[in-house]
Order: structure tokens, then C-alpha cells, then sequence
């Protein structure tokens, strides 16, 4: 009996994308595929109508829509994963194109077993032969592209421009951070979780979307919700000295104040709990990619 093709939930958080929707829906539907695709639209308090369009989008039965008011960006990726009828889930920035079997070639690695999550080769809408392949970190944190390969390879962080994973592996991590309100850190800190829960992350270098890489955001970010997020992804995941560590990495507001705020929204009894659940340390996942933190 021949197997059915794999199903996969699309999700998108969006806010303020203005013509960046519907641009990234006419690609994901007009793109050739044998995958059966829905996609799921959170819309998370933007203000310019950017999805007014779906009301009457030729698509629209393949369309979840869901509207929030400022949960941020790592929440309104858990709320449409919980809304995700298919069993794989790609998690997409709304400014994307897509190419024809895109999701068909990373999702053949989840089925197969070669991998656990995974993301293609990301260039530029405006200059695509500007590409990046999977991402590690620098010693002070930041994110650092690889150059390319040849073939599938393991990378220490999946981009959230576009994340492809089974809903089980995404349960078991327990999704991203939901402590995280703001923008900054979400996909390191999931990308952290799944190798520490003993999964795989992998870029797929030959496939490659195009990416709207922008200059500033369509929404107010601020710096103490960064390092809100940095110190409590530090402290869910970090042994105490890179914890301490992570605090010297705290320039533009006071360290102590976020720190405070970190521990009193309850951080360390989730970190028990990861720690109890995780496979592998914080120790052995920088060396194995050469992180020097």
C-alpha cells in the first residue's frame, strides 16, 4: 500500500507585515508540492490591516486566522502550533518566497529519521545571492551564518525565518519559551532546547527560500525585553558561571533589575524541571559547535 505524503501546518506570526502576507501566501499556494499544506495566520495586534485581505483570499479555506493582542512573537508560535491539525509543523517569518518542493525536501528528513528539525538555506528577496546556512553563536551571543556545504549538516541554531519540525518533537520541548512576551532570542533558545532534550537540528543546504531581511521592525522593540529574554533563556538553560556570564552581556538597562524580574516570574522552578528533562548539558552542546561562552 503506498504511504500518503507528510502534512504540515504552516505558521506564521505577524504583525503590522503590511503587503509581506499576502506576498508569503502566494508563494507557499503557487509553489509546486505533494504535501498537503494548511496555513495558520496570528496575527498579533498589528495595526495597518495586513490581513484584511483573507476575508475574501482565494486560499482561504487552507487558512487559519487567529487574532491576539500583543502576546509576542514566541507565544504566537505556540498558540498556532496548538491550533495545527497536521503532524509537522514549519514555523515561517510572513516576508518569505518559497520555492517549488521546498517543504517536500526538509520534511523527507523528519520522516526518514535523519534529522529532528531542520531549516533550508535562507537568502535575501533583495539580493539572492546573499545566503546564509544555518547559524551557531559568537562568545558574546550573537548569531553567526554558516557558509555553505555541501549536504545536510547538523547546526547549532535553527534561523526562526524558517523552522520545520514534527509536532511531537515540538511537544516534547514544550514549544518556545512562553516566558518570552517581546521580540529577541526565541529561535536560539528553541534551537538550544531541542538539542538539549537529546534532538538534532540540521540545515538543508540545497534548499534554498528568499527572506525580506529588514532594517528596522514594523513594531516597537525595546532592549530590556531583549536582555529579559537572554537572561531568562540564560538561566533556563545555562550552568551557573555562564549565567553570570550572561549578565556582563547586559549594556543598555540595569542587569540587576532584569535579573530580579527573571527570578520573579518564576524561571527557576522551569529550570529544575528542564534540567531534570534534558539529555545532554549546556557544556557539551557549545563544544560540540565550538561556542566559547
Amino acid at each position: 500500500m503506498k504511504s500518503q505524503p507528510p502534512k504540515v501546518s504552516v505558521i506564521f506570526p505577524v504583525r503590522n507585515e503590511g503587503k509581506n502576507v499576502k506576498m508569503t501566501l502566494d508563494s507557499l499556494f503557487s509553489v509546486k508540492t505533494n504535501i498537503e499544506i494548511e496555513a495558520i495566520i496570528v496575527d498579533d495586534a498589528s495595526t495597518d490591516n495586513c490581513c484584511k485581505f483573507l476575508s475574501l483570499y482565494r486560499f482561504k479555506e487552507k487558512v487559519t486566522y487567529i487574532r491576539t493582542e500583543g502576546v509576542g512573537p514566541a507565544n504566537a508560535r505556540n498558540l498556532g502550533a496548538s491550533r495545527a491539525s497536521f503532524p509537522y509543523l514549519a514555523f515561517c517569518d510572513a516576508h518569505m518566497t518559497f520555492e517549488n518542493f521546498w517543504l517536500d525536501r526538509l520534511v523527507f528528513y523528519l520522516a526518514s529519521g535523519a534529522s529532528d528539525a531542520i531549516c533550508p538555506a535562507i537568502g535575501s528577496i533583495d539580493d539572492p545571492g546573499v545566503i546564509g546556512y544555518g547559524q551557531s553563536l559568537t562568545p558574546s551571543l550573537k548569531i553567526r551564518w554558516h557558509q555553505k556545504k555541501k549536504r545536510l549538516f547538523e547546526t547549532a541554531i535553527l534561523p526562526g525565518a524558517c523552522i520545520v519540525t514534527s509536532k511531537k518533537a515540538f511537544q516534547d520541548i514544550e514549544g518556545f519559551e512562553n516566558g518570552f512576551s517581546s521580540w529577541g532570542h526565541e529561535d536560539v533558545e528553541l534551537s538550544l532546547k531541542l538539542w538539549l532534550f537529546g534532538y538534532r537540528c540540521h540545515c538543508e543546504p540545497n534548499v534554498k527560500v528568499l527572506h525580506l531581511f529588514r532594517v528596522s521592525h514594523p513594531y516597537k522593540v525595546n532592549y530590556e525585553g531583549i536582555y529579559y529574554n537572554l537572561m531568562r533563556m540564560a538561566y533556563l538553560h545555562f550552568d551557573d558561571n555562564r549565567v553570570k556570564k550572561a549578565r556582563t552581556l547586559i549594556h543598555y538597562a540595569a542587569p540587576s533589575k532584569i535579573e530580579k524580574n527573571v527570578i520573579n516570574d518564576g524561571v527557576l522552578i522551569k529550570r529544575a524541571h528542564y534540567f531534570k528533562k534534558r539529555k545532554r548539558d549546556i557544556e557539551e552542546v557549545f563544544n560540540k559547535f565550538n561556542i566559547y561562552f
